[in-house]
């Protein structure tokens, strides 16, 4: 049986969305191994004289614990 632990990340990105969610698991493996999947829970962009400056993400990322896998 694997016990499935969760946490909340805020990451961000002047490129895109799915560069800000690339760089909260990248981040997160520096320290956390076993990660299974990201969950995106909110999505936003900073905006200045009217164009995206930066893409923000709140995600949820979920990892077993107990294993070396």
């Amino acid at each position: 049986m694997s016990i499935v632990k969760v946490i909340e990340l805020i990451a961000s990105s002047e490129t895109s969305i799915e560069d800000a969610m690339q760089k909260a698991v990248t981040e997160a493996s520096k320290t956390i191994h076993n990660i299974d999947s990201v969950y995106v829970k909110d999505i936003k962009a900073h905006v200045k004289d009217g164009r995206i400056t930066s893409y923000g993400v709140i995600c949820n990322l979920s990892f077993r614990l107990g294993t070396k896998d």
